[in-house]
């Protein structure tokens, strides 16, 4: 892959996690295939943990728990089976989607506080353009009020393998929110979605992946110490 890649350093050194922004557009089932062979590795301890940051062409992918009646346009956008949890999302130009590959073994083995950590971080991330973003019980993502009521401006779905997660977040920075018509996104038709533009933020991608990446000690901290080897 190219790319570009920093180190993180997190509780240790010889802990540190990769962090890769990729340019363009990533096809779908290449980023399957990158985030199936880094778990492994990371499981096979060949490889160190992962946060890619990509954008992909506009497509719909459906989780675990996707309805039948939840695709409303089936021929816009190619639709791809995946095996994270949660329903149908939207993935295109304009939403910086993020795969983490993180060792839950070593950090824990608490998938929920995985999720919340993520939660966290986004919001964290958020608040430093100015958007007072939170999460709400039993609706997974992260929200934001707007004059229509309550909208959606970022999607979590992870999958965990032998402890290593895969998939990630997806967040809307200025997608074109007509593209969400194709779905129910996340099963919740009675809720709008929103971005960082639609907020009337102007950030840039690149502007959005450095406070992601500054903000990133919160989903870091948020799972607690590295568990010492040996």
């Amino acid at each position: 892959m190219t790319g570009v890649t920093s180190i993180l350093p997190t509780d240790r050194i010889s802990d540190a996690i990769e962090w890769r922004v990729e340019p363009g557009l990533t096809p779908y089932p290449h980023a399957l295939a990158v985030m199936e062979a880094r778990a492994a590795a990371i499981r096979e301890e060949t490889a160190g943990e992962l946060a890619w940051m990509v954008e992909h062409p506009p497509l719909y992918t459906a989780g675990t728990s996707a309805g039948e009646g939840e695709l409303l346009a089936p021929g816009r956008f190619p639709v791809f089976e995946t095996g994270r949890g949660g329903r149908y999302t939207y993935h295109g130009p304009g939403q910086r989607t993020g795969y983490l590959m993180i060792d839950l073994a070593a950090r824990g083995r608490d998938v929920r506080r995985y999720v919340h950590a993520l939660e966290d971080w986004l919001i964290a991330t958020l608040g430093d353009f100015g958007i007072a973003a939170r999460s709400v019980p039993d609706r997974v993502g992260i929200w934001v009020d707007r004059p229509g009521g309550e909208a959606k401006i970022g999607a979590i779905g992870v999958r965990v393998k032998r402890w290593v997660t895969l998939h990630g977040f997806a967040l809307n920075v200025s997608p074109e929110l007509a593209h969400f018509g194709g779905i129910v996104p996340c099963g919740l038709p009675d809720f709008a979605v929103t971005s960082l533009a639609d907020c009337g933020v102007d950030a840039s991608m690149a502007d959005v992946d450095a406070a992601l990446q500054q903000r990133f000690s919160v989903l870091i901290e948020g799972l607690g110490p590295v568990a010492a080897s040996g």
